[in-house]
């Protein structure tokens, strides 16, 4: 099993480019499953995750090709089995988003319940709601949901709580319904508006993507489209964490400053510099970063997905802090690994205290979730002497050559197999 080696105590400097998003590229990849025209992707992230998408749908008869620029197309011409197997959804809740499109695209649809992250239930009875208002026969049997419909009708879902993957499953599956769908309560992530954009592009007719009420007529076919999925935010979000933490100087190109403004909102709190330009995000931080009080919420407020690294930026920051996580129930379980390296945090219920101290110092750790080996990265990066970051397979679900880069940015930093 791959563990990262890191020499913790030098400044981030220099400059790289964002990757594509992994969580706009996975439901855009289902999205191919709503017509037998070819969809073609460009900016696909390479990660584990989407080579295990890619196993689902080509397991499903999905024609999968790369072009010589690491394109991506995806012909689903002949769905051969509407069928998503525990043993490829087990690593990657993201799995259930071939729900909505199957059932609209083939009337019947039999898929796991879904795996991934231990950071909480994530439950798929959203999903499942909003699919029967359209229509649907569901029922789950040991472990799979199976779902049934000879054409989904419009209706009108308003969701519990607000849900990407649920208003992204609903969405794909109401292109094809008969009349018009809302979604109310839906979710404004920038990436369900990326999906909402490719949609479109293959003939879809929605509207109000990026509001709380998303609107979609149904069609009776989509078609060919070409699509570039938008820059990771989150990605960009930790480099940024990561370059705040270690006083550093960086640039990060092909990114989008507007989809994370809660994020560098809290990055200059802490004092770091800012210039945003097309494309463009350059930070500085001229001196030991300020605590900063964050609470998650749903989009466009603080994301739960960068918690865990300003949690690292707030171990070594002046000052107190106070972080509050309403997302997931299950989300703090890097704090234990930071206790290691020296933080101070101490957590009730869904608040974690954190107290800065002026050092870390490099111990070994273990990853518990994606995120959370983002955070223990960059706790790394800060500690004194070497820090040995352990089942970093869940940072390859999601970071795509993260230490190639964080040496690119002066990191001392390797992989060990």
């Amino acid at each position: 099993m791959d563990r990262l080696v890191i020499q913790g105590g030098v400044p981030l400097s220099g400059e790289i480019r964002v990757s594509g998003a992994k969580n706009a590229a996975l439901p855009l990849m289902c999205a191919a499953l709503l017509t037998d025209d070819p969809l073609t992707l460009s900016n696909v992230p390479h990660l584990r995750d989407v080579s295990t998408m890619l196993r689902l749908l080509a397991q499903m008869g999905v024609e999968v090709s790369l072009d010589d620029r690491l394109g991506l197309s995806l012909r689903a011409e002949r769905i051969s089995e509407p069928f998503a197997p525990y043993d490829l959804v087990k690593t990657m809740r993201a799995a259930i988003l071939v729900l909505g499109p199957l059932l609209a695209r083939c009337g019947e649809a039999r898929v796991s319940l879904p795996g991934g992250c231990a950071i909480g239930a994530r439950p798929v009875d959203l999903h499942i709601k909003g699919l029967e208002a359209l229509g649907a026969e569901i029922s789950v049997e040991q472990g799979y949901i199976s779902a049934k419909a000879k054409r989904l009708k419009g209706a009108r879902i308003l969701t519990d709580i607000v849900t990407v993957t649920g208003t992204e499953n609903l969405m794909m599956a109401a292109c094809l319904a008969e009349g018009t769908s809302v979604i109310e309560n839906a979710a404004r992530e920038p990436e369900v508006v990326d999906l909402a954009r490719c949609l479109s592009a293959m003939g879809a007719r929605i509207s109000g993507a990026g509001t709380d009420a998303i609107t979609i007529q149904g069609v009776k076919r989509l078609h060919a489209a070409s699509h570039r999925i938008m820059a990771d935010r989150i990605e960009t979000g930790t480099f940024l964490a990561a370059a705040a933490a270690t006083g550093g100087r960086v640039t990060l190109r092909g990114t989008d400053a507007g989809t994370l403004e809660a994020v560098l909102e809290k990055l200059r709190e802490a004092g770091a510099e800012l210039q945003t330009g097309d494309g463009t995000i350059a930070l500085a931080m001229p001196g030991r970063p300020k605590c900063v009080n964050l609470r998650t919420a749903p989009y466009p407020a603080f994301p739960t997905d960068m918690q865990a690294q300003l949690m690292a930026l707030d171990t070594v920051a002046q000052g107190t802090a106070t972080i509050t996580e309403t997302i997931f129930e299950n989300r703090f379980m890097h704090a234990l690994e930071m206790q290691r390296l020296g933080a101070d945090i101490e957590i009730s219920g869904n608040t974690a205290i954190v107290r800065g101290v002026p050092k870390l110092q490099g111990a070994t750790v273990m990853a518990t979730d994606l995120r959370a080996s983002a955070s223990l990265v960059i706790a790394g990066l800060v500690a004194e002497g070497e820090t040995t970051v352990d089942r970093i397979y869940h940072l390859d679900r999601g970071y795509e050559c993260i230490e190639e880069k964080l040496a690119q940015l002066g990191a001392r930093i390797k992989r060990v197999h």
